[in-house]
């Protein structure tokens, strides 16, 4: 059997359900893990591991993490479709970006009439 995700040959105890398709555990794991951009509790967790290891500004990033806001820190404020297609990034992998990016407190939304931006928190 392959993975409906990434098509590598999985069988047996390496095979994982999700949603009626099967998975290899790697992609298992990204298919029924969600993200919430707004979640209080991740929020204060990033903060409380932030400060008990001393990380400030980009310290501890991906590096498509510190890409996005080194974007934004250029830019001032950018739609989503702006930053993927500037960044080359996927959309579902750019929404788990910045869910970190909001969790860590460097990056927020901003509605402006009908468009949603992205730009730094404190902006």
């Amino acid at each position: 059997m392959l993975c409906e995700k990434c098509g590598a040959a999985i069988s047996g105890d390496d095979l994982f359900e999700h949603g009626g398709k099967n998975y290899c555990e790697d992609c298992y794991i990204e298919a029924a893990t969600v993200l919430k951009t707004c979640d209080p509790m991740a929020v204060r967790a990033a903060r409380v591991t932030r400060e008990k290891t001393g990380q400030q500004g980009t310290e501890g990033l991906l590096p498509d993490q510190k890409k996005i806001y080194n974007y934004l820190q250029k830019k001032g404020k950018a739609t989503r479709e702006q930053i993927a297609r500037e960044l080359q990034l996927e959309q579902a992998d750019l929404e788990k970006h910045f869910s970190v990016l909001r969790h860590c407190e460097l990056v927020k939304g901003l509605k402006e009439g009908d468009t949603i931006y992205m730009t730094l928190m404190d902006v």
